[in-house]
């Protein structure tokens, strides 16, 4: 089952099924945080609550998607309070991103903290159940506020040395009443990050991170996460660029989900009722690694086997001269 959040020709937010080529409307939610809240409350499956609320009303999904429409496309979960959804991420989960960062950053007979970071995962990373492996790396994005949906443009600020995608799979989360992590599904995710800033000093990994990044336009429930094959590409001027084929999922992993889920919610800061999580998995390549430049205007396109139709979103690169920030007193 695939859902999605859009957004009306008034104004007013929905969530629709996909179903072949149309969005059947839901009735009575205006987004997939209230969805998944009402189905917990009522003690049913989110599945269960789509179906009950679809409606007749069917929209032609290829206008909205082509982004030819007067609908206009969400990320596929928000939050009522954009600071109250925390996106994160862990990173060197896949082979190609530990051998990016160990080629960022080595001397030829060196072995990186990446590498090992990577290595600890292979060797503890996937725990019988019901134990605690080792844990990963894991960074902060930012709030709800980052996020973009299908179509819109992932920017570069001026102070930003380049913007480029990590093509991902999101884990997408609510925090039950009782303080407990529930998974609504997972989408496709562009994470976007500045390689050139993290390349010049590992340590400037936290700030290469905190950019804007996009995920859909589905959200899958209960999607199929063994073997997840996908391409990645980048177009410029209606012509493909690059692009390269990638996998994610478990087998391609050195964590298991339920590993990284135990790492990121483990913290009771990440446990408060209500709160919305986007957590992404990890990239298994990406146009910087082979070595690539982006420009502005450039396409970012990743697709993922069982995940829906493409995200696809615009480079942005903002000119100008950096502004100096000050804080002043109250």
């Amino acid at each position: 089952m695939r859902i999605v959040q859009l957004v009306a020709p008034s104004g007013e937010p929905c969530v629709a099924l996909v179903e072949a080529g149309a969005l059947v409307l839901l009735r009575g939610c205006g987004s997939v945080h209230e969805l998944a809240i009402s189905a917990l409350a009522d003690g049913r499956g989110l599945a269960a609550a789509v179906r009950e609320r679809a409606t007749g009303n069917r929209l032609e999904y290829d206008p909205i998607y082509r982004l030819q429409s007067d609908w206009r496309w969400l990320p596929p979960l928000t939050h009522p309070e954009p600071a109250r959804c925390l996106v994160t991420g862990t990173g060197l989960t896949h082979k190609a991103s530990a051998e990016n960062r160990q080629a960022m950053h080595r001397k030829p007979e060196d072995l990186t903290d990446s590498m090992r970071m990577y290595q600890a995962g292979l060797e503890g990373g996937r725990p019988a159940p019901g134990t605690i492996g080792v844990s990963p790396e894991w960074f902060y994005k930012g709030c709800g506020s980052i996020l973009r949906a299908h179509g819109e443009a992932l920017v570069a600020p001026p102070f930003a040395g380049d913007g480029g995608e990590e093509p991902e799979v999101a884990g997408l989360y609510v925090i039950d009443s009782e303080g407990r992590p529930r998974r609504i599904g997972m989408a496709m995710a562009n994470e976007f990050s500045d390689h050139v800033l993290e390349k010049q000093n590992y340590l400037y990994l936290a700030h290469s991170k905190l950019r804007t990044c996009a995920l859909g336009p589905e959200l899958v429930v209960d999607p199929e996460f063994a073997y997840v094959p996908g391409t990645v590409s980048i177009e410029r001027a209606g012509a493909v660029l690059w692009q390269r084929a990638i996998a994610t999922g478990e087998t391609n992993m050195s964590h298991t989900v339920a590993n990284l889920e135990h790492h990121h919610f483990k913290y009771d800061a990440h446990r408060r009722p209500g709160d919305a999580h986007v957590h992404f998995f990890g990239a298994d390549g990406f146009s910087f690694g082979a070595g690539v430049t982006l420009a502005d205007g450039d396409i970012m396109i990743v697709s993922f086997e069982g995940f829906g139709r493409p995200l696809r979103n615009p480079l942005r690169v903002e000119k100008g001269a950096q502004q100096a920030m000050e804080a002043t007193a109250v």
